[in-house]
């Protein structure tokens, strides 16, 4: 079997790196395709995976639509020589087109609900797998399972982590950090919404630098005082970074409920919180405000109680979610398998539900 992954964020690198090892190892041959965004191609070369990147991220409204085209035609010519069996992704516009020319089946992961995209891949897909909590429906196409994505790579079946971070950060065995992390809203589902101000950012790093050292990722450029806090650690090693850290404050969804898998209590700032954040802090993991106050306050209760609580609330947690890349192994290999696309078309099953 032969399996494309196109990837649209760092964390889709995560998110299918497990599965394409458990393809890999079962006998299918896989290729990653991504555009040069933040740090996929770093994680992809550090995950070993055969990969080709298509070109640059455009971050502008022009620049997308010239993107829409130019990577439609770019990932069409790489699948056309890879001959892949099924595209997967998350969500990508370029992977269901690309799977549409072709005459292939496109499996699409959802969790944002970013209806102006999915209005566009959807008519090309064969199923969008999404977490039980997505309120968004999709029609006959989606099924659900009991989860989110980041339990596709930092359960412990995958994910050991690495004391050493401390000696990356140059800080003692032990010594309390947090990680701070500020988006550049230039997403899709990041237009018309709000985190931080700048003063707010300002305080919260000032507060936090009392009683700990302080790590900031940003994906937009820094006012000049915080500086001196930009995290530099190897994109791969990022996860053992939220693992040890005392706190980790977010605008993006993505490392907030990479911290709650981990067992790192995390606090959510967007105006719009993402389905399986809100989940998070059903478990205590994850906490969701745009309220600075409300921040503020959040990151002295949490400081205020012992690590081990929520260490508890993570076993909780795993206990009760699905593995979700033995999920999609599977699911693949059910609904997919060779004899499956030579023979018939994939049939959507039921939906899975708590």
């Amino acid at each position: 079997m032969r399996v494309l992954f196109d990837i649209g964020h760092p964390g889709h690198v995560h998110l299918f790196k497990n599965l394409a090892y458990k393809l890999i190892e079962d006998g299918s041959k896989v290729l990653f395709t991504t555009r040069d965004k933040e740090f996929e191609l770093l994680l992809l070369k550090a995950a070993g995976l055969p990969y080709i990147s298509l070109g640059p991220h455009y971050k502008t409204m022009t620049g997308k639509i010239w993107g829409l085209v130019k990577y439609d035609l770019k990932l069409w010519s790489v699948a056309r020589k890879f001959k892949p069996d099924l595209l997967v992704s998350h969500g990508s516009i370029y992977a269901a087109h690309a799977a549409f020319l072709l005459g292939k089946k496109h499996m699409a992961m959802e969790d944002t609900g970013n209806m102006e995209q999915i209005r566009i891949y959807k008519p090309f897909t064969d199923v969008i797998i999404s977490p039980n909590v997505l309120p968004a429906q999709l029609g006959p196409k989606q099924i659900r399972y009991n989860g989110f994505h980041e339990l596709a790579y930092l359960r412990p079946e995958y994910f050991t982590p690495d004391p050493s971070v401390y000696q990356w950060l140059g800080l003692e065995e032990g010594e309390p950090f947090g990680i701070v992390r500020f988006v550049s809203w230039n997403a899709t589902h990041d237009i018309g919404q709000r985190g931080l101000t700048a003063k707010d950012k300002s305080e919260l790093v000032a507060r936090l630098g009392k009683q700990m050292k302080v790590f900031i990722s940003s994906e937009a450029k820094l006012p000049k005082e915080l500086e001196k806090y930009k995290f530099r650690i190897a994109p791969e090693r990022l996860h053992h970074a939220l693992h040890y850290a005392s706190i980790v404050v977010s605008e993006g969804s993505t490392i907030a409920s990479e911290a709650g898998v981990l067992g790192t209590p995390a606090i959510y700032i967007n105006s719009n919180p993402m389905s399986y954040c809100q989940e998070q802090e059903r478990y205590g993991m994850v906490f969701n405000t745009t309220d600075s106050k409300k921040v503020f306050s959040l990151v002295d209760s949490i400081l205020d109680q012992p690590r081990d609580n929520f260490r508890i609330r993570r076993e909780r947690m795993l206990a009760e979610k699905t593995d979700v890349t033995a999920y999609l192994f599977d699911y693949i290999h059910k609904h997919y398998g060779r004899s499956e696309i030579v023979r018939q078309p994939a049939k959507t099953p039921a939906a899975v539900t708590k």
